[in-house]
C-alpha cells in the first residue's frame, strides 16, 4: 500500500476513482465549484455541451466569466446561429470584449452547421458558441475533431432532451437556473463518473445577469459585433 500511495503522489495522470483526472490546459469557469469538479476548468480543444430548457435557462451566463477572459485575446469568439438578437449592453457588462464577437447567421441549418465546424476549426477562434438544435452522432464527431484541430472551445447549446443521446463530447452539463441559483449535473466528463445537483453560484437580480439578449421575434435587430 505504501508503493501504491508513492506512486498515486508521483503520477497526476493517474484517475483516482471519484477524482476528475486534473488537466492544466482548463480554462477556468469562474466559479469555484464547478472548477473543482472539471479538474481546471473547461476543457480546451473540445466540444463541451450545455443542456437546458431554453434561452434563460443559465447556461450562457455558465460561460460569461470565461467569455470575458477569452475576449482578451487577439482571437474570435464567434457566435453561429443564436435564437436571440445578442444584447451588446449585457454582454459588455460581463466584461466581455464586444469587439472580438463574430456574429454568423444563415437561415439553412445544414449551412449553420457548416459555418460552426470553420470557425472551430480555423485556428481564428478562442471559442465557438453554436444552437445547432439536432445533431447527428457524425456531426458531433466532425465538430470535435474540428475543435481539436483549430485548439478552440466549443460550446454546444442543446435542449435537455438531447441527454438521451450518446455524444463523443468532451464534457455535457444540464443547466438550470432554480430559487438558490444556478445548478448543474455533469452528465459526462472525461476521467469523471457523472455528478449531479452541483450548486454553482448565488442568485442574482434580474439586472446584474450578464449575457441577457432578446427573443426570437423581439423588435431590435442583432447589434453588428
Amino acid at each position: 500500500m505504501t508503493e501504491l500511495s508513492t506512486l498515486l503522489e508521483r503520477r497526476s495522470d493517474l484517475w483516482r476513482g471519484a477524482q476528475p483526472l486534473h488537466r492544466a490546459d482548463g480554462l477556468a469557469t469562474g466559479f469555484a465549484a464547478l472548477d473543482a469538479a472539471l479538474a481546471g476548468g473547461w476543457p480546451a480543444g473540445a466540444v463541451t455541451e450545455l443542456l437546458s430548457a431554453g434561452p434563460g435557462g443559465g447556461a450562457l451566463e455558465l460561460l460569461a466569466p470565461a467569455l470575458a477572459r477569452l475576449s482578451a485575446q487577439r482571437r474570435w469568439i464567434a457566435l453561429v446561429q443564436p435564437p436571440f438578437a445578442p444584447y451588446a449592453p449585457g454582454l459588455g457588462a460581463t466584461g466581455i470584449a464586444l469587439e472580438r464577437l463574430l456574429l454568423v447567421r444563415n437561415e439553412q441549418p445544414g449551412q449553420a452547421l457548416w459555418a460552426l465546424e470553420q470557425c472551430l476549426g480555423s485556428g481564428n477562434c478562442s471559442a465557438a458558441l453554436g444552437w445547432p438544435g439536432g445533431l447527428s452522432g457524425k456531426a458531433l464527431r466532425r465538430l470535435q475533431l474540428a475543435a481539436a484541430e483549430g485548439r478552440c472551445h466549443g460550446f454546444l447549446f442543446r435542449p435537455v432532451a438531447a441527454a438521451r443521446e450518446s455524444s463523443p463530447a468532451a464534457l455535457r452539463l444540464a443547466v438550470r437556473r432554480t430559487a438558490g441559483g444556478l445548478e448543474a449535473d455533469i452528465l459526462k466528463r472525461r476521467g469523471g463518473w457523472p455528478q449531479y445537483q452541483l450548486r454553482i453560484s448565488q442568485p442574482e437580480s434580474a439586472e446584474a445577469r450578464p449575457c441577457a439578449g432578446q427573443r426570437p421575434g423581439a423588435a431590435e435587430p442583432p447589434p453588428r459585433l
